[in-house]
């Protein structure tokens, strides 16, 4: 079994995660991962009364480990970006199968449930506001899972080529991966009242996703090209920020993994909702029920 030395596998003092600051003990089989740090206070707020066990803030990450109608849930916030969703997915990964005490990997693996509950834009006519929208692809425009091996066995790399000669995707950038969501978690959450789609995980908020300011973008006319882009029947339906590095490291570590995002933005008829907060508790609601 793999040894893993400090400078690898750094451990505080407390036997935490160095950035989780989690022990083992208080990780959840079911995990809902949410960007914002004060959403972990509203998925909590569900839990079952008394149920709590710890309540874990360090930086943007906030944890909080409790049950829902007696299914014991841990719902970790990650901040913006598949760069902090590279931090999570590894640290709860060791906190499930690393002994901490001994720094080696667990002979009996656990397989954690990942739900990534999120917000995002949609990049179909089709998609109103508020829909809840289930990543069955997630494209990485990130490069995250490059650093890892056998990047080209996850990735559907029929579509990646396809996609990157069709939008002229920039030569100088990390070509983009096509992960597959676990398919039983998908089915679970989605049921039949959830709309399933390809969702861009993009490395930034305004240029990576198309928003031109001050500094021109170098493919101005990149979102045109995304909205009309199909490969064998498949659309690109959405834009969040986290989604690929997650569904990538959860096939890399065999884990099942998804995500769902409300619809706050329609990027084809440039128009937003700001009060979408109660829209999103119903999201929460829904995957607790689910997950």
């Amino acid at each position: 079994m793999k040894q893993f030395p400090a400078s690898q596998l750094i451990i505080n003092a407390d036997g935490s995660a160095f950035h989780l600051h989690l022990k083992p003990e208080f990780l959840a089989d079911k995990i809902i991962l949410v960007g914002d740090q004060d959403r972990v206070n509203i998925v909590a707020s569900f839990f079952d009364e008394g149920s709590i066990e710890c309540d874990v803030q360090s930086r943007e990450f906030h944890t909080i480990t409790g049950k829902y109608h007696g299914k014991r849930i841990s719902c970790i916030s990650t901040g913006i970006g598949t760069d902090n969703c590279d931090i999570v997915m590894n640290e709860i990964d060791s906190l499930a199968n690393i002994d901490y005490n001994t720094r080696t990997e667990k002979e009996q693996k656990r397989q954690l449930e990942i739900v990534r509950i999120g917000t995002c834009g949609g990049m179909q006519e089709d998609i109103p506001l508020g829909t809840f929208l289930v990543s069955q692809k997630s494209i990485g425009f990130d490069g995250v899972l490059a650093f890892y091996h056998d990047r080209d066995k996850l990735s559907d790399l029929g579509f990646e080529k396809a996609l990157v000669d069709f939008i002229g995707y920039p030569k100088k950038a990390a070509v983009p991966y096509i992960v597959a969501a676990n398919p039983e978690l998908v089915d679970r959450i989605a049921k039949d009242d959830m709309m399933r789609g390809c969702t861009i995980a993009a490395n930034g908020f305004y240029g990576p996703q198309g928003r031109n300011l001050r500094v021109d973008i170098a493919v101005p006319d990149i979102n045109e090209k995304i909205s009309a882009f199909r490969y064998e029947g498949q659309r690109i339906t959405n834009y969040e920020m986290e989604g690929s590095c997650i569904a990538g490291l959860a096939l890399h570590m065999g884990h099942k993994a998804m995500t769902v995002c409300c619809v706050i933005a329609q990027r084809k008829v440039e128009a937003a909702n700001t009060d979408y907060k109660p829209r999103v508790k119903e999201l929460i609601k829904t995957v607790l029920e689910r997950i």
